[in-house]
């Protein structure tokens, strides 16, 4: 073959790539509108039942079933399909969710106690702190419950926000995150090469930056989740070192009968160096740690889904 050849041939698949992409992400934002249009709980009711249907039969049912037997060693066989069930359940329902966030948001700070979003006295009076300290803030979540929800619940309150997020591969899918979502969830800064300097940027500025921290990530650093070794992002513990502002953990639990419940925590404190630094690896494993407490109290709401250990895990860990 000739380089002429190779090259019109590069294009060619180039050029259907394209077209192949754009024919699908016309696809799912018509059906994400189209979801709009259904009433959300019955969409999540019924996205919910059809992945526990279809969930134990993907090849993700085994990597999630493989995960909950090492982090949870005590419990039964049954138990463990108990989880798997709800963890399927919730990702269907979270993915029904995800075209009606904003209608989904309805917290009212002079009643929390009320409304689909609902939370109690102290996380609102810790949430009214954070807001209104005047300080740049790091608020970490993770795959939890609806673990959308918690970057539009700043911005709800016109507190100035920015949300790591991954950018879909899709160009139409990321156009309509971008016109739809910076309302809701304030200033959506892409994963990727510069994504560090516009955190900083937005912290310089005052903002709160909130991003999700408990996946996989082959560059990070080391720490001990569930008892065995695994790689966490250190990014949010390299902005709190040259920011050194606050750092908060939220989350959104899904509660019975189509609610959420809200939490926030009180500032954690990081670990620190012998010259008083803040230790990045120490922080990021402090931070797992309430991740993994969370996860604990609400295993059957985590995506056990997305593989947190890998097989050089296996042989290093404990």
């Amino acid at each position: 073959m000739t380089t002429a050849t190779r090259r019109m041939t590069r294009r060619l698949r180039r050029g259907a790539k394209r077209a192949a992409d754009a024919a699908v992400g016309a696809v799912v934002v018509g059906v994400i509108k189209m979801l709009r249009l259904a009433d959300p709980d019955w969409m999540a009711d019924a996205a919910g039942w059809t992945m526990r249907q279809i969930g134990p039969l993907l090849r993700e049912n085994r990597v999630a079933r493989e995960q909950l037997s090492v982090a949870f060693p005590e419990k039964s066989a049954a138990q463990i399909e108990t989880i798997l069930r709800g963890a399927w359940d919730n990702l269907g329902r979270m993915g029904a969710e995800f075209a009606n966030l904003d209608r989904l948001w309805d917290f009212d700070l002079e009643h929390p106690e009320r409304g689909r979003v609902t939370s109690d006295r102290a996380n609102v009076e810790r949430f009214l702190r954070l807001a209104h300290d005047g300080k740049p803030a790091l608020i970490f979540a993770a795959h939890l419950g609806n673990w959308e929800l918690p970057a539009i619940s700043a911005a709800a309150y016109g507190t100035d926000t920015a949300v790591l997020y991954r950018k879909p591969n899709i160009a139409a899918i990321d156009r309509w995150l971008k016109e739809t979502r910076a309302a809701s969830m304030g200033e959506l800064i892409a994963t990727g090469l510069n994504a560090p300097l516009k955190l900083a940027e937005a912290l310089a500025r005052g903002a709160h930056v909130g991003m999700l921290v408990d996946q996989y990530y082959l560059r990070g650093v080391e720490v001990t989740f569930f008892g065995r070794r695994t790689m966490a992002n250190p990014l949010l513990a390299r902005l709190a070192r040259h920011f050194d502002c606050p750092i908060h953990g939220v989350r959104i639990v899904r509660l019975p009968d189509r609610r959420f419940r809200g939490d926030i925590t009180e500032e954690i404190a990081p670990a620190r160096d012998a010259e008083g630094k803040i230790d990045i690896a120490g922080t990021m494993q402090i931070i797992m740690g309430v991740v993994e407490g969370w996860i604990r109290e609400n295993p059957e709401q985590w995506l056990w889904q997305h593989r947190r250990w890998r097989p050089e895990d296996r042989q290093n860990g404990p």
